[in-house]
């Protein structure tokens, strides 16, 4: 359909996410899901995001298997959540300073304090909530701070418009968009089980969990993703 996808495990996502922050020069990975995807056809600032990144991880079960029904060899799930995690822990093994940007304040203070408990040696250069109007001080004050890793916790396509108006000015990191992960690190919002998510269900948990915020995304958007990628399918070589 036109973008680009890094057909990468989860060991070897984050193998690449240390190279690119190793780099010197302002970087960005994009977790790819069935709903970015169909916003790329409303949106093409959203297209232009991903075919500039320098990393597209297949974020979505969609994705998965729409690559997989493509002809492509996608070799699993890299999910945004999980790719936090697993970067966290790499970043305190390295001491790799990182940034937290996202969520409400006191969403925030309490995800913070998880992060603190799971990886006590983590240099946290700083924070700051999801909710401000300047966006240019902000990404000034995330350069100011030196941090090798940025991880946004806002809704698309914020993040995704922020990071890319910003990369330039946010000094030589790897940034990259972890949705609402700062929510579930906190409490506020349930994951699924993981025999949900290994079984590729975690949208139908989400879609239970929150009616309203996921119907249209799972229903509608659901419905607009696969009629893509069957006229993908059968389009003429």
């Amino acid at each position: 359909m036109g973008l680009p996808l890094d057909l990468l495990t989860m060991d070897q996502t984050v193998d690449a996410c240390l190279a690119l922050a190793a780099e010197g020069r302002p970087t960005e990975q994009v977790s790819l899901n069935a709903a970015k995807i169909v916003m790329t056809r409303d949106d093409p600032r959203i297209r232009d995001v991903i075919l500039n990144a320098d990393l597209v991880s297949a974020d979505g079960q969609g994705v998965l298997l729409a690559g997989r029904f493509l002809g492509l060899d996608v070799p699993e799930r890299v999910a945004g959540i999980d790719l936090m995690e697993h970067l966290l822990a790499a970043a305190e093994r390295e001491s790799l300073s990182v940034y937290f940007l996202g969520a409400t304040e006191e969403v925030l203070a309490r995800f913070l304090e998880v992060v603190a408990e799971r990886y006590p040696r983590l240099v946290v250069a700083g924070a700051h909530n999801g909710y401000f109007d300047d966006d240019a001080a902000i990404a000034e004050s995330i350069a100011r701070a030196g941090a090798r890793f940025l991880f946004v916790a806002m809704p698309s396509p914020r993040k995704e418009l922020f990071v890319s108006a910003n990369l330039c000015r946010v000094g030589p990191l790897l940034a990259m968009g972890v949705g609402g992960s700062f929510d579930v690190w906190a409490g506020k919002v349930s994951r699924a089980p993981r025999w949900m998510r290994s079984a590729g269900l975690e949208w139908l948990h989400r879609l239970i969990s929150e009616p309203r915020k996921m119907w249209r995304r799972n229903v509608v958007g659901s419905s607009r993703f696969a009629a893509m990628v069957l006229a993908e399918r059968f389009r003429p070589r």
